[in-house]
C-alpha cells in the first residue's frame, strides 16, 4: 500500500463547509490573509486556492456572484482579463514558470467544484514539473506551503492599481 501525506487535506475533510460562498468576500479585509486574498481590485480579485495543483495556483475571481460568462458586466469581463494578465507577469516574475494553465469550469458537468461563483485558475507550469509521479502514481508534489507562497505573492500586488 501507498500513501501520500497531504496534510493540509484534513482541515478541508474533516473542517465544517461553509454555508455561505467562499468566493463572496466581506467588505472588510480583516479575513484576507486567512482567506488567501491577495489582492482586491474594483470589480474582482486575486485569491490563492487552499487546494492548489501546482505551487503557485490562484485565482481571479468577480466580487458578483454569478455562474456564467454572460451574467458578468462588461467592466468586470474586461477588469478580469486585465488581472488575468497581471498574473500571469507576477507568476512568471517569481517562480520563473515556463507556462501558465489558465483556465475557466463552467459549471459541474465541466469540472467546476463551486459552479455557482464564476473564478478563473492560473496554474504555473515546468517541463517536467511531475516528473514521474503523475504518471506512475497519479500524484503531484507540492515543493512550498500555502503560507510561504502567500508571503511570497502577496508583495507583488501590494503596489497594484486598483484597476489594471
Amino acid at each position: 500500500m501507498k500513501h501520500l501525506w497531504a496534510p493540509w487535506r484534513i482541515d478541508y475533510i474533516l473542517g465544517p463547509k461553509p454555508d455561505e460562498c467562499v468566493f463572496c468576500l466581506p467588505g472588510d479585509t480583516d479575513e484576507d490573509e486567512a482567506r488567501l486574498v491577495l489582492h482586491r481590485a474594483k470589480h474582482c480579485f486575486v485569491i490563492m486556492n487552499k487546494f492548489p495543483y501546482n505551487n503557485g495556483h490562484i485565482m481571479v475571481c468577480p466580487y458578483d456572484h454569478v455562474m456564467q460568462l454572460t451574467a458578468l458586466p462588461p467592466e468586470t469581463a474586461h477588469e478580469i482579463m486585465d488581472y488575468l494578465q497581471f498574473c500571469s507577469s507576477v507568476l512568471k516574475q517569481h517562480f520563473h514558470c515556463e507556462g501558465i494553465n489558465i483556465g475557466l469550469n463552467l459549471g459541474q458537468a465541466a469540472g467546476a467544484g463551486i459552479r455557482e461563483h464564476l473564478h478563473f485558475h492560473l496554474v504555473p507550469r515546468w517541463n517536467g514539473d511531475s516528473s514521474f509521479m503523475a504518471v506512475m502514481d497519479e500524484v503531484r508534489t507540492m515543493p512550498e506551503s500555502l503560507a510561504s507562497t502567500y508571503a511570497a505573492l502577496k508583495p507583488f500586488f501590494a503596489s497594484a492599481p486598483t484597476h489594471c
